[in-house]
């Protein structure tokens, strides 16, 4: 799904550098662009002999390069993790690059976007607290951001009556119809992004991550570092 669910953005590289490390790498579009239209990253690469004569089996793709350097630099070492966390992070970083390309039109980063997702989704007034564990930020990321979205009309608050330290946050009518026009396409998009899967393969794939998802996050049986 959509980073409108409040999950925290990958660790952030150039859009136009390729990180050597295990896990990322982020390459530029066409002419150095950063911001490469959604059909452009959908595009179809010209194939080669090998990928024609080995039709049906795993596209060699940049993670695998990748793998490979490090295979060669240090063949002692197992890689097989690099080829599942490596991609993941990958197509993070190009799923973020694309999608976040019509939040910068409308004036919008990623992380304020969750914050008017996470206020439009829970349907009832948020504290800045409370948006801060939604959003996975910290206290005071979440007031400066609120503060920009304040100021431009799109968020606003109420202050408790008990308590005059706190505040209640809610979404203007102009900021639930910028959240409600930026998802769709969002939405649109990922769903070409899997149309060349299969409905039980997305289960799969939805399933596994799922699996992940809930030993990252900490949860009963979660593997710890």
């Amino acid at each position: 799904m959509t980073a409108s669910n409040g999950r925290p953005a990958p660790t952030e590289a150039g859009p136009g550098e390729m990180s050597h490390g295990p896990g990322r790498a982020v390459l530029s579009g066409p002419s150095g662009s950063t911001e490469p239209s959604p059909a452009a990253a959908l595009a179809p690469a010209a194939e080669g002999p090998r990928e024609a004569a080995g039709r049906g089996a795993a596209q060699d793709d940049t993670v695998a390069g990748v793998v490979r350097q490090w295979q060669a630099v240090h063949p002692e070492l197992d890689t097989a993790p690099m080829e599942i966390i490596g991609r993941i992070n990958r197509c993070s970083a190009l799923l973020q690059q694309a999608e976040d390309a019509p939040l910068r039109r409308a004036g919008l980063s990623r992380p304020e976007f969750d914050l008017l997702g996470a206020l439009r989704r829970t349907g009832h007034e948020l504290t800045p607290s409370e948006l801060a564990r939604e959003t996975f930020s910290s206290g005071a990321a979440v007031t400066k951001r609120l503060k920009q979205l304040t100021e431009r009309g799109l968020v606003e608050r109420r202050g408790d009556t008990r308590d005059r330290r706190v505040a209640h946050l809610r979404l203007t009518e102009a900021g639930r119809d910028l959240v409600d026009g930026l998802l769709p396409d969002q939405l649109a998009y990922e769903r070409t992004v899997l149309a060349g899967l299969d409905g039980a393969g997305r289960g799969d794939l939805a399933a596994l991550l799922g699996e992940l998802l809930t030993r990252l996050e900490g949860r009963p049986g979660a593997a710890r570092f």
